[in-house]
């Protein structure tokens, strides 16, 4: 056995409350090393005969990345406390592990296990609800339909005239986005994520001169007032993005410290180095990646907190917006992030809080500041194996498990799962112009856990390199859209909202088969389970349902509407898929 690897600490994504009553404990161990695990709890103020009187349960195999095997048990405390420990075979030897290490025989003694003090609901990990079952559409407003040719910026392109430059405009706007709810509706989404709005000076906004206002370019308040409530009639949420770890260049506090230097009031609004403020050849002030011109906010500044609070609360108050984006939001202080949460869900307790951070984000996911984070782990992966062929299926599914241990189950149930955006290539691109590969990645994120967000113009094709290309307008043309893909997502789309095992409370897990290349996994929910088999091969596969499954039970073939009994091995085509349902348990 070897103790090394085995791992285990009482909080975070190894023990927690997934709602007021139960919790999940999570152990480590090495791959392949432990044949069974079993879960010893109690609690910790019972005693009978001097002993401390414990149950035990078998913990379950949830996964496997590269290195490690992950087990997990479910327990629902009668007192909402817990001590407890893990009882470890590997077929040879059985050992006791708690806090305090490894013993051959149960110490009944609870000073040796972990402990899991009170399951306080304050504390429960409570995002809001209906986030799980939302699919996302995000929108980079200056790309996506010109509604109103009034308010265009001087030197606007004729609507997808050339390809984008980094300073091109072509006048997206809310009106254009109005016109095209129906487009939204036909596709089955029911959430924009909309890139900012806020007036600043590029066509992408992320270099924000006035927070309180809308850009000219889009619109004004009353229009924008108006696409939310036509989004709120037909059930889509709206979010916002908004960057709070540094303003624009022409933002008021800023210009006022170049004018005035260090006789400005709003020197302390910014990480100025020394005075004169200089911009070349390295700004002697904080900027985000060095670029002069988005200089970084001091959000430890109590005028800037409480400038930037007012932001978050106002466009909520005002308009009645449904989530916050928020941009490079790992650069800023979790003090403020705090308040931030505070304040917003004091407005309005069910706006989704979102955050861009691209890595390990568990301390930005303990429920007292974010509900989620862009789950680019999950994009990687997915790009990888479908769009690259640069990893295997094994690999694949290793990495997928490895970032869905590494966070609570009602954390990935809201986790936000993009295939591209505006900061990444086209996935038609990345696929090499080749389009089962996207409907394949477009199948696996929408029959897998968390919340999906759809690049606009993905769905019906659209491709591009990098920034600028991946910022092209929206093809209204249906003679150029990709037609059969779009009703290929729409579909996909009905389907999850038709069937409670692949909405978000729903569970998941991959399951082993005899080529790893063809991945499966199981989506679950009370007693309805749902097999998708997905074949990557350049050859048809037979796979064996066997009794994993449901050896001679109904099953219902979701995609291709038929119905016939489980036994034996059944075909999945090359490059295609199965949506298996289980009718009788």
């Amino acid at each position: 056995m070897i103790k090394s690897a085995i791992y285990h600490r009482p909080k975070n994504n190894y023990a927690y409350a997934l709602n007021e009553k139960k919790l999940h404990i999570r152990l480590r161990t090495e791959k392949n090393d432990l044949t069974s695990v079993d879960l010893i709890y109690g609690d910790p103020y019972v005693w009978k005969n001097e002993q401390w009187q414990n149950d035990k349960k078998s913990m379950k195999l949830e996964g496997s990345d590269d290195l490690f095997d992950y087990w997990i048990a479910s327990v629902d405390p009668e007192f909402r406390r817990l001590r407890y420990g893990f009882e470890v075979h590997d077929g040879n030897e059985t050992l006791i592990y708690g806090e305090k290490g490894f013993v051959e025989e149960d110490p009944k003694d609870t000073n040796f296990y972990f402990c899991f003090p009170f399951l306080n609901q304050i504390d429960v990990f409570t995002p809001p609800g209906w986030v799980k079952d939302t699919v996302w559409y995000q929108i980079f407003p200056e790309r996506f339909a010109n509604g109103d040719p009034s308010i265009d910026p001087e030197g606007t392109l004729p609507w997808n005239s050339e390809d984008p430059k980094v300073d091109s405009f072509f006048g997206g706007d809310f009106q254009g986005v109005i016109d095209h709810l129906d487009h939204l509706d036909e596709l089955g989404v029911n959430g924009i994520y909309f890139t900012p709005i806020f007036k600043a000076h590029s066509n992408h906004k992320y270099d924000t001169i006035d927070y309180m206002e809308i850009d000219p370019q889009f619109g004004d308040k009353e229009t924008f007032r108006t696409l939310v409530t036509e989004c709120h009639k037909r059930g889509i949420r709206v979010m916002l993005d908004a960057v709070f770890n540094h303003s624009g260049y022409f933002f008021e506090p800023f210009q006022d410290v170049l004018k005035n230097q260090e006789n400005s009031a709003y020197k302390h609004w910014f990480h100025i180095h020394e005075f004169p403020v200089k911009e070349e050849p390295v700004p002697n002030y904080d900027a985000f990646a060095f670029v002069p011109s988005m200089p970084k906010l001091n959000t430890e500044n109590p005028e800037v907190r409480d400038y930037l609070l007012n932001v978050g609360k106002y466009w909520v108050e005002e308009f009645h917006i449904d989530g916050w984006r928020l941009d490079v939001a790992n650069e800023v202080d979790h003090s403020f992030w705090r308040d931030f949460r505070k304040a917003v869900k004091s407005v309005k307790p069910e706006v989704y809080i979102l955050g861009e951070i691209w890595h390990d984000s568990m301390p930005w996911l303990e429920g007292d500041q974010f509900d989620a984070v862009m789950n680019y782990p999950f994009t990687n992966a997915v790009l990888d194996y479908f769009a690259k062929d640069s990893i295997s299926g094994v690999d694949f599914v290793e990495q997928i498990t490895k970032w869905s241990v590494a966070y609570p189950k009602n954390v990935n149930d809201v986790a936000f799962n993009l295939l591209g955006s505006h900061d990444t290539p086209r996935v038609l691109t990345i696929s090499g112009d080749e389009i089962e590969r996207v409907k394949l990645m477009f199948l696996f994120q929408l029959t897998f856990s968390g919340t999906p967000c759809i690049y606009y113009g993905d769905e019906i094709g659209m491709n591009g390199a990098g920034d600028p290309d991946c910022r092209k307008c929206m093809e209204w043309d249906s003679e150029k859209q990709d037609r059969e893909l779009f009703e290929f997502v729409s579909r996909l789309n009905r389907l999850r909202k038709e069937e409670r095992a692949l909405q978000g409370d729903g569970t998941f897990h991959f399951v082993r088969g005899e080529d790893p290349e063809v991945i499966m996994y199981e989506r679950g929910y009370e007693n309805e389970a749902i097999l998708v088999m997905v074949n990557k091969n350049t050859e048809e596969k037979l796979v064996d349902l066997g009794g994993g499954f449901g050896e001679g039970m109904q099953i219902h073939d979701l995609w291709n509407d038929e119905q016939f009994e489980s036994s034996g091995k059944l075909g999945v085509p090359a490059g295609e898929f199965r949506i298996l349902k289980r009718l009788s348990v």
